[in-house]
């Protein structure tokens, strides 16, 4: 399920932001779709006249959209999921026009072979940069959630099901070599810059993480566009 919307506080209607002929949003359901992992692809975004054009992208992609709250991201995803017999969901935000689908893959495959886990994530124990994440819950554990989470939770969907746990099963997964101190997430300007020219260079393609991390390694000039850029806290988000 890929969260969507106009109204970012930062950076309005990233989303569907031209990248190299492709939307933003295009390249995630791209990635997604690559990975070869998933049964269904959702676009969850508001119910908001903004997010017309979201709804609109969908239909040109071919994916299905289902519209819901604003900031409670978690009833939406919970009403996404009605009538799909979904064991688990894997989350995107539509702003990581990065992924990797061997990452999408790989996180899919250990969650399947894991019986009972109740959460997956590449960044329990950062390794990744920023924008190419990805995180599975189960089904049970995201009813949990909602019944529980208020606040911020309910904004983050997950963030409650890692902060409280309980009983449930988490595993995080690891990269080498590591990349947790670049940013290829879209939330500025400065990010849109890295981003553009990291397409530019490397073309309208889903790159490897290791190639992506690499390129920016021999390009001090690129991942400085954007190392200043701070992540919002949750609480802030």
């Amino acid at each position: 399920m890929v969260q969507a919307r106009m109204g970012s506080t930062r950076l309005p209607g990233k989303v569907l932001r031209d990248l190299e002929g492709r939307s933003v949003l295009g390249w995630v359901i791209r990635a997604a779709r690559e990975a070869g992992a998933l049964d269904d692809l959702v676009v969850a975004t508001t119910s908001e006249p903004g997010d017309d054009a979201v709804a609109a992208e969908c239909g040109r992609l071919g994916v299905a959209c289902h519209r819901g709250p604003v900031d409670d991201v978690l009833t939406r995803f919970v009403g996404a999921l009605e009538g799909r017999r979904w064991d688990a969901v894997m989350r995107f935000t539509a702003d990581c026009p990065m992924l990797d689908p061997a990452v999408i893959r790989e996180a899919a495959l250990v969650f399947r072979a894991v019986p009972g886990l109740d959460y997956l994530s590449t960044s329990l124990a950062r390794t990744l940069p920023r924008g190419l994440d990805v995180e599975i819950a189960g089904r049970a554990a995201l009813a949990r959630a909602h019944q529980e989470a208020t606040g911020f939770h309910r904004t983050h969907v997950t963030s409650y099901i890692y902060e409280h746990p309980g009983d449930a099963r988490l595993l995080g997964l690891a990269y080498r070599p590591a990349g947790d101190d670049l940013r290829v997430t879209l939330d500025t300007e400065d990010d849109w810059r890295l981003i553009s020219a990291v397409a530019a260079e490397l073309g309208d393609r889903c790159v490897p993480v290791r190639t992506l991390v690499s390129w920016l390694r021999e390009r001090p000039d690129v991942r400085g566009l954007n190392a200043h850029v701070r992540q919002k806290a949750l609480q802030d988000a």
